[in-house]
């Protein structure tokens, strides 16, 4: 009897060994294990964090260029000069970005064009970058200074001028220059709604002789080589125009640039003016030479 009950016990045990295998078995085609409906974990991309850990990698440029910004010493045009925040909108401009100039992806941005242009690419614009800097927007502007002859010269109406009542002899530009700047002033009216009565972009200097810019030295001495060059202005050519963009028109103070260089036409100019043939000079706002 008792061998009875325990050769039922071990049936029980085997029957439910049985029934626990099936259960488990993978299923043929009326459907899936639960194995297979399982999704693979989803693993973490690779690329982003390491973009995030290139952009980290500037914070300390960007901690310099927050100071470099406002307080950096270099000299230009026989005058001392302190920081390079008037020069925001050019820098992004060449630079290709929209950052901010005391962010992390700006430093980025700058250590790239310190790359291309052979130097230390730390991201930071110091003394020797920054001199670069200016090197290179200097060398985008006009290179043939040759004064333009009567012959090259259109006078424009006074209803293209700042002052209205500019003598005729003031209203003169080189014949190609003027066809561009017309064709830029059209497509600034479309951009930014200027209206008929805006002053914005109204010439305010164009061809210059060599004996009136001489009575511009003799009535501004300290105006240094940086406002009024003494042998080969841009203005001689007929193909420099200084251009109304707010403030004061032609006063190189930095309160007055900082006033120009928010505008909306200074901006404007910054982002569109070289499609048109037309490069700036860096230390003033209102100046603009037709390079093509």
């Amino acid at each position: 009897m008792k061998n009875r009950k325990v050769h039922l016990l071990v049936i029980i045990v085997v029957l439910a060994a049985v029934a626990s295998a099936v259960a488990f078995a993978p299923h043929g085609s009326q459907g899936q294990s639960r194995t297979k409906r399982t999704a693979a974990p989803i693993k973490p991309t690779v690329a982003s964090t390491s973009a995030s850990k290139a952009v980290s990698s500037f914070a300390a440029a960007a901690a310099q260029n927050s100071v470099l910004r406002n307080e950096l010493s270099w000299t230009f045009g026989g005058k001392q000069q302190r920081g390079w925040y008037l020069y925001d909108h050019l820098l992004s401009e060449t630079l290709s970005t929209n950052d901010a100039a005391v962010s992390d992806d700006f430093a980025a941005a700058v250590a790239k064009w310190q790359k291309r242009r052979g130097l230390s690419a730390n991201g930071m614009l110091d003394q020797n970058s920054w001199m670069a800097m200016v090197s290179h927007w200097q060398g985008n502007r006009l290179k043939n200074r040759t004064s333009a002859t009567s012959d090259q010269l259109v006078t424009a109406p006074p209803a293209d001028f700042y002052d209205s009542s500019r003598a005729v002899e003031l209203r003169q530009v080189e014949r190609a220059t003027y066809d561009a700047y017309k064709k830029m002033l059209d497509a600034a009216n479309a951009d930014l709604k200027l209206g008929p009565n805006s002053r914005y972009l109204k010439i305010v200097s164009a061809f210059r002789s060599r004996e009136y810019q001489e009575e511009l030295r003799r009535k501004s001495p300290n105006a240094g080589s940086a406002g009024l060059a003494v042998n080969n202005s841009p203005h001689f050519t007929g193909r420099a125009l200084d251009l109304y963009v707010g403030g004061d028109p032609v006063d190189t103070k930095d309160a007055n640039r900082a006033i120009q260089v928010a505008t909306p036409a200074y901006k404007w100019l910054v982002r569109n003016a070289d499609r048109f043939g037309f490069r700036p000079y860096f230390y003033e706002p209102w100046h603009w030479e037709y390079v093509k």
